[in-house]
């Protein structure tokens, strides 16, 4: 199995779409075996090509910030699971979803900016249990 991770710097990139590169997990036997990175198209996600690319690659699961529901769709008619409400180091947050503690929060972006979006301490990331944070 392989999951994809919207990435900047190291940590999720809130908005899927705009994220600086995926990191690709590759998955065997419950445990991170490989990664590796995707450049970005930059844009829309609904519109550009990367759920048919991150398709071909073989990612069934995208564990991410914020996206559209257009975005949601787009990887779902690929055979990709979105799982939003993520945030946090890209590592911590595979390795946490590998023993359960990841839930899809239910919300979806509303727009294509998403500039409205903070996820702090005072408004957190109610899809995910465990609290993944920067070293």
């Amino acid at each position: 199995m392989k999951i994809a991770v919207p990435t900047r710097d190291g940590v999720v990139d809130n908005h899927f779409g705009h994220c600086d590169h995926y990191t690709i997990f590759a998955i065997e036997e419950n445990r991170i075996v490989d990664k590796m990175t995707l450049p970005s198209p930059q844009g829309c996600g609904c519109k550009s090509s990367i759920a048919a690319d991150l398709q071909r690659m073989g990612v069934e699961i995208m564990l991410a910030g914020s996206m559209g529901d257009g975005a949601l769709n787009k990887l779902a008619q690929h055979g990709i699971k979105a799982i939003r409400g993520c945030s946090g180091d890209v590592v911590r947050l595979v390795e946490s979803f590998l023993v359960g503690e990841v839930d899809d929060s239910g919300e979806a972006c509303g727009h294509h900016d998403c500039g409205s979006h903070s996820h702090s301490a005072d408004n957190p990331v109610v899809g995910y249990k465990g609290a993944v944070k920067k070293d």
